[in-house]
């Protein structure tokens, strides 16, 4: 890949990974706080200040390095999380699931309006203004939402894959019976390492790239 042509993706593309990762981990704070816990708004987390949510490597280097080597196909990072503490809640067990499933919610409304920006307000607008003012605002704009559609998709997907400590592992925990949740819920110390080899091995593709061209599909029906 070209020097020229991975400068261009990183300028694309870090304003949607910014905005993906830090509003999923906001999300996740906001939800918690309406349920009943405030600590992520007392630790000052319900912000959309970068400088409170960024974690140097995972919110910028390790995404900005897998969109560019991956050609945009797989894109993974995550902002520093959110604190929720469950004593807060009603009902810890379902109030843990719904505020881990805000994240990836909060990332497919994205990808729905960054779709919906391209069809009804980007493309009309390109066509009907002079040439050299669509390639010089409208082309920059239409190629960041086009990024951002999958990078919101896939951040969704692959934290909806139910193994703690992703979303859908937590999700999954409100889900099942007291007893199968415990045991579930002990495999969170190696839950990365699982996750990792699912990727390096490449068995996870077999799901996630499926998923990820379905939603893709459904949400540009929009």
């Amino acid at each position: 890949m070209e020097t020229g042509h991975i400068i261009q993706q990183i300028v694309i593309s870090i304003i949607p990974i910014l905005m993906a990762v830090i509003l999923h981990e906001v999300s996740h704070g906001f939800v918690a706080f309406k349920l009943g816990d405030p600590t992520a708004k007392m630790m000052g987390r319900l912000t959309l200040n970068p400088i409170s949510h960024i974690d140097p490597f995972g919110t910028v280097i390790m995404p900005l390095l897998l969109y560019v080597l991956t050609n945009g196909q797989f894109v993974f990072g995550y902002a520093k999380p959110v604190p929720i503490n469950t004593n807060n809640f009603r009902n810890p067990k379902r109030d843990m699931a719904i505020s881990a499933a805000a994240g990836p919610v909060t990332n497919l409304i994205l990808a729905a309006l960054s779709i919906m920006l391209l069809k009804h307000f980007v493309g009309p607008l390109s066509a009907i203004i002079p040439s050299s003012t669509s390639a010089a605002i409208f082309n920059p704009l239409a190629m960041m939402l086009k990024a951002s559609v999958v990078i919101n998709v896939v951040l969704a997907v692959f934290n909806m894959i139910p193994i703690p400590p992703l979303d859908g592992g937590r999700v999954l925990m409100g889900m099942l019976p007291y007893r199968q949740a415990m045991t579930l819920g002990r495999l969170e110390p190696f839950g990365f390492i699982i996750i990792m080899l699912l990727l390096v091995t490449h068995v996870a593709d077999t799901v996630i790239y499926p998923v990820i061209t379905f939603v893709i599909g459904l949400l540009s029906l929009l």
